[in-house]
């Protein structure tokens, strides 16, 4: 084996697939469980995505259960995901299911890239594009090792129809968004209210029940609902993440039309 060949090999397999990128329908930063299922769910509509997650692995916190006890749960409504990935399911009791989490993340993640989504690792989304009448038209990306190491190295862009901010507790996009145009996001404030303590049973159905456009051309989805409305947060049950992502790519469906 060469070893020359072997490194032109992954330069240009990687450099062509982030070339074809560079414009996209919908472009979801965080590639947590949100972010997974509105990427699996918007390729099996045939729409043109691309997930960029800044960490080495997706799955966002799904890996390790609760306090590192590898199982996650969700409720009725979301199991119909899992079997659709193909998860193995148990159930607990009436309307409590327990899966293992890395078999969860792991099939999150193949399915999605399987339906047609790139996922882009270790980069960073460090703003973005606002044009068009103040809409969100595409990130500013770079290396996650670039803001690690503190390093000056300017960015690059990619242009989208829609941006699904899915980067959990930090919802970094809207706050990029709020802080940078000094206008207001679609909250009570006009900007991100904050995440309240935890409450399961409120924080499941309003996670869903919030997901939608908070900006033109920006959704959110998952944990990044809950943060920018000021809802509670809900520990290691999943489902209401799962449920968010598929309810976002509807939502970006719906808007592409």
């Amino acid at each position: 084996m060469d070893e020359i060949i072997i490194s032109k090999a992954i330069i240009e397999g990687y450099t062509r697939e982030l070339l074809d990128c560079m414009d996209v329908d919908v472009a979801i930063v965080g590639a947590g469980p949100s972010g997974l299922a509105a990427g699996y769910y918007l390729a099996k509509k045939g729409i043109k995505t691309a997930i960029f997650e800044r960490r080495l692995s997706v799955g966002g916190g799904m890996w390790g259960g609760g306090m590192m006890f590898n199982r996650i749960v969700v409720q009725s409504e979301a199991k119909e995901i899992l079997d659709e990935f193909g998860i193995t399911v148990k159930e607990y009791q009436k309307d409590y299911y327990v899966a293992d989490s890395v078999e969860a993340v792991s099939a999150l993640c193949y399915r999605t890239v399987k339906a047609g989504t790139r996922i882009f690792n270790l980069i960073t989304a460090e703003d973005v594009m606002i044009r068009e009448g103040d809409r969100v038209t595409g990130l500013v990306l770079n290396w996650s090792a670039v803001s690690l190491a503190n390093l000056h190295v300017d960015p690059l862009t990619i242009r989208s129809k829609l941006v699904i901010d899915a980067t959990g507790h930090d919802a970094e996009i809207c706050n990029l968004v709020a802080c940078k145009t000094g206008r207001k996001l679609a909250t009570s404030t006009g900007g991100v209210v904050g995440e309240k303590p935890m409450w399961a049973e409120i924080a499941e159905r309003e996670t869903v029940a919030y997901t939608k456009e908070i900006y033109p051309g920006l959704l959110v989805a998952g944990m990044v609902v809950n943060a920018v409305f000021g809802l509670p947060r809900m520990g290691p049950i999943f489902g209401g993440m799962l449920l968010s992502g598929k309810k976002a790519a509807d939502l970006a469906a719906d808007l592409l039309r």
